[in-house]
């Protein structure tokens, strides 16, 4: 029998045993339920005969194949010639072929291998039974502590609340330190990022939020790290506290451009089934640009036209679909904190440049604070809550407006201060911000094991500010 006449014959039979089923419901008097209804549907859709692709080509990082039938986002499996089933996901079509790109190793792959496809998207588990513990880009456990207990599986492609049943961000998100929760406070729901270059003490900071952040739930996601980071981090930045309450989602440097983007979407997606039980959640992630660098990997794999400095149209329309998932919904909130890797210092390069304009503010750490051993290393004359005025009182405002005042004109006068030309009496600004200089800046500092309340933070500042300093004769 032709195969198309065997795919026909089965559909009728589908079709004929749900009308037999229907008729006899409605015969014995028996009210569909809507259980009922749902196996009527999966019976008369599943798959009775399985539809097999080729691989035809492998291009890169790119696989081509001639079928199965399947979608944009779709999980198959290639069945290399070793016998083991190598997963992948349908990222385009080309001329006819589906392209694949592996979220794994491609040993035994060749042409005219079997490409099955699962019919659906990657689904990842949630509950608080992941809470200790760390998991894959795919949301599989890699911390050797056993088989994972979850209350239900999530897809990790998601659309992102209602911008109309969003809650509006009102309360203050408590991160324990010092200078970000006195200078830049940042609200429950809100969305902010962290800019910094290599090697300043972004993982240092997000580690330093986590163990001391006022959240029910902490979401990690660890995206293109040095496999040698990841240990640190739990271990030394994060510690066996703040792990007891995390869940860590990593992918490192070397793993598959897909898998490192997974891994983001992964920790997204366990956020928001934290989120939808009405709890609050904050979720961290180290770092954006290395997303975009896995995002910019698949684009040009499959064809996409350069922009600047090589990234695809793609990376630009995947990073608010990702960040906006982020934020308060109508019960719960997910707080996101996202760390930014600028290339050579520059804060306005285009995936920088690009998050920024898509967050609720942003937190600059420069590499001059963190060569004078000042840590955290954050310029609060370069950073910005955009949420502030709305979780803060008009007192919290203004002692922060007049900090910002002091280390500007300290700023103006440091370098001839340095040099000893400064003559104080020809500026009473500059002459408070001097006398004052020592103790703001003493007051930003902070150890990493050493949290601070919020509450607590906002009256030393206020008291730093109503000092009465001398007057020059």
């Amino acid at each position: 029998m032709h195969h198309r006449d065997r795919i026909r014959r089965d559909r009728c039979k589908r079709r004929g045993q749900a009308a037999r089923l229907e008729r006899r419901t409605q015969e014995s008097g028996v009210s569909a339920t809507p259980a009922l209804a749902r196996l009527k549907e999966v019976a008369s859709s599943a798959p009775l005969v399985r539809v097999y692709g080729r691989v035809v080509q492998v291009v890169g990082l790119v696989i081509e194949s001639v079928g199965p039938n399947a979608r944009i986002g779709d999980l198959c499996l290639i069945l290399s010639e070793n016998g083991e089933a190598i997963r992948s996901e349908v990222v385009g079509f080309r001329e006819g072929r589906t392209l694949l790109m592996p979220l794994g190793e491609l040993k035994g792959v060749r042409s005219g291998c079997m490409v099955l496809g699962r019919g659906r998207c990657l689904e990842v588990p949630f509950g608080k039974a992941l809470l200790g513990r760390t998991l894959n880009g795919l949301g599989e456990p890699m911390d050797g502590l056993g088989a994972l207990r979850s209350e239900g599986l999530r897809p990790v492609h998601a659309v992102p609340p209602n911008a109309l049943e969003r809650r509006l961000i009102e309360i203050p998100f408590e991160t324990g330190v010092r200078a970000i929760d006195s200078l830049m406070t940042v609200g429950e729901g809100q969305r902010i990022g962290i800019f910094s270059g290599s090697g300043i003490g972004k993982s240092t900071l997000l580690g330093m939020i986590a163990r001391h952040c006022h959240a029910d739930v902490n979401v990690i996601a660890l995206v293109g790290e040095r496999g040698r980071e990841v240990r640190e981090f739990i271990k030394n930045d994060l510690g066996p506290d703040g792990l007891a309450r995390s869940i860590v989602v990593c992918a490192t440097s070397e793993q598959p451009a897909l898998v490192r983007i997974k891994a983001a979407m992964t920790a997204t997606a366990i956020a928001e089934g934290f989120r939808d039980q009405g709890l609050r959640v904050l979720l961290m992630m180290d770092s954006v640009t290395r997303f975009a660098m896995a995002q910019r990997e698949v684009g040009l794999a499959v064809g996409e036209p350069p922009s600047t400095k090589g990234y695809t149209p793609s990376v630009f329309a995947l990073l608010p679909r990702l960040l906006e998932r982020a934020g308060n919904a109508a019960k719960g909130s997910i707080t996101g904190i996202y760390s930014v890797l600028v290339e050579g210092d520059d804060t306005n390069e285009p995936v920088a440049d690009s998050v920024r304009s898509i967050l609720d503010g942003h937190i600059v750490l420069t590499r001059k604070l963190a060569n004078r051993g000042h840590y955290p290393p954050i310029d609060p004359l370069q950073s910005l809550s955009r949420t502030m005025p709305s979780v803060v009182g008009e007192e919290e405002l203004e002692a922060a407006r007049q900090a910002r005042e002091l280390l500007a004109a300290y700023d103006d006068i440091e370098d001839l201060v340095n040099i000893g030309a400064y003559k104080p009496g020809a500026n009473p600004a500059a002459d408070r911000a001097l006398a004052l200089h020592p103790k703001l800046g003493e007051f930003l500092r902070q150890r990493t094991d050493d949290g601070c309340p919020l509450a607590e933070a906002t009256l030393r500042l206020k008291e730093i500010l109503s000092e009465a300093v001398p007057i020059p004769a």
